[in-house]
């Protein structure tokens, strides 16, 4: 007799895994749907008891549990969110397989997923610190701003390399890891920049980098370093004599390029280091007591009315001077000639000798009458004879000064003749003892007379 012994399977057999540890590398760009990996167990058991069931029993960290799916038949891990090498790098998935068995039976294994860094940060640029204005007399080497860069790649993806544009005047200089100075490099000069828009360019070293940048804007405060200057060094002012008591005479302008008090000029009349002015019969008097400039326009005018036969040239220098502080000042040299009128008469001078001549010619003697000058000339003196020498002369100058000769009474055919500009009077027929009466005239049409 033959006995058959059936041995009936119970579920006493776990899932055992391949591996206990699965290790994958994913880039952090990898797409949604990527296969990590597929796991395998096995169960030795029959039937149910041998079907294996995988799921995710637990990650590591836990904040992230929907990033991973697993297939619960074939083990096939999938990714199924973004991942970001900057926030986790490194991932510990507990996968468990389990047995339809009653009770189940479970194996376990881990995956751990390392996350790739791949260059997706641009560097960033930050100003920590800032002093501005910057003097435009500042030092080479001034700090004027403190700056951060960083770049959340890490190795070649997070190494920065740091310039600034423009490249003058100001400079980079690295004080430790991730820290810059912005610092000056050369000399400012307000007047020709007030303000510089500065770049502060950050570059990784990925491939491809990636770049990031930080405008600065930095502003120079004005220092008083440019004295008042004058459009001309020497100003040349024609004034005619008699001018009225507070005419303009001229304007004087001096460019200062500074800004605010800095660059604001008054003016003045600068006695210092001028010799003053030689006046007829006063003395010397200084320049200000014939002209003053205005402080603020730079308008030059006459104090009084100025006479050429007193003062032909006023030299004199007018200063600028600004507000700064100290204050700084240019100086500019006035030549004023005063330009003749014609106000003065012809005046006769008195006779070198008088008396009676005798016959001969002789100078004009003063006569009986006030204003009067009288000559005698011998009775039947020849034609041609000079009886006298009228002297006279003109305070004013040039044409105004040029004088002239004329008979006033008797008119017509009278025994004399006077010499238009020698003043000699002669006989122009036999002489006798008439009288005669001499005008002077001045050269121009309308000058005024005297007579004798």
């Amino acid at each position: 007799m033959e006995l058959v012994i059936s041995v009936l399977d119970i579920n006493d057999n776990a899932p055992q895994f391949n591996q206990l540890v699965y290790s994958v590398h994913l880039l952090e760009d990898a797409l949604e749907g990527t296969v990590l990996v597929r796991v395998n167990a096995t169960d030795p058991d029959l039937g149910t008891y041998g079907e294996v069931i995988y799921e995710i029993d637990n990650i590591v960290p836990p904040s992230i549990s929907d990033i991973f799916s697993i297939d619960a038949k074939s083990g096939e891990i999938r990714l199924t969110g973004a991942l970001d090498f900057e926030t986790v790098a490194f991932y510990d998935v507990q996968i468990k397989a389990t047995d339809k068995g009653t009770p189940p039976l479970s194996g376990h294994c881990k995956v751990l997923v390392e996350v790739l860094d791949v260059n997706d940060n641009a560097p960033e640029v930050w100003v920590t610190s800032l002093s501005v204005p910057v003097p435009e007399d500042a030092s080479v080497g001034t700090v004027v701003a403190l700056l951060s860069v960083s770049d959340r790649d890490s190795g070649a993806n997070g190494r920065v390399r740091c310039a600034v544009w423009p490249a003058a005047p100001f400079g980079l200089v690295s004080t430790f890891a991730g820290s810059y100075s912005l610092v000056l490099r050369e000399a400012l000069d307000r007047e020709r920049v007030s303000e510089y828009e500065v770049e502060v360019r950050a570059e990784d070293g990925g491939s491809p980098s990636l770049r990031g940048r930080r405008g600065v804007r930095v502003p120079v405060s004005d220092v008083n370093d440019n004295a008042p200057a004058f459009a001309q060094a020497v100003y040349t002012v024609l004034a005619r004599e008699n001018n009225a008591a507070g005419a303009e005479l001229a304007r004087l302008w001096a460019r200062d390029p500074d800004e605010a008090d800095n660059g604001r000029v008054r003016y003045s009349v600068w006695e210092g280091g001028v010799s003053g002015v030689a006046s007829a019969g006063r003395g010397w008097r200084p320049a200000s007591s014939y002209v003053s400039v205005d402080a603020e326009s730079g308008r030059l005018w006459a104090l009084q009315p100025l006479d050429y036969e007193e003062v032909q040239v006023l030299q004199f220098e007018v200063r600028a001077e600004d507000a700064g502080e100290p204050p700084l000042c240019g100086n500019a040299t006035v030549q004023l000639f005063v330009v003749d009128e014609n106000d003065n008469a012809p005046a006769l001078l008195p006779a070198g000798s008088g008396g009676p001549g005798s016959g001969a010619s002789g100078e004009a003697a003063s006569g009986p009458d006030s204003g009067a000058l009288w000559a005698w000339a011998a009775w039947g003196a020849p034609a041609g004879q000079v009886v006298a020498k009228i002297r006279a002369v003109d305070a004013d100058s040039g044409y105004n000064a040029w004088l002239r000769y004329e008979l006033w009474e008797p008119r017509g055919k009278g025994p004399f003749r006077v010499g238009l500009y020698s003043g000699e009077a002669k006989f122009s027929v036999l002489g006798g003892m008439t009288p005669v009466r001499i005008v002077l005239r001045g050269a121009m049409t309308w000058a005024l007379e005297g007579s004798c």
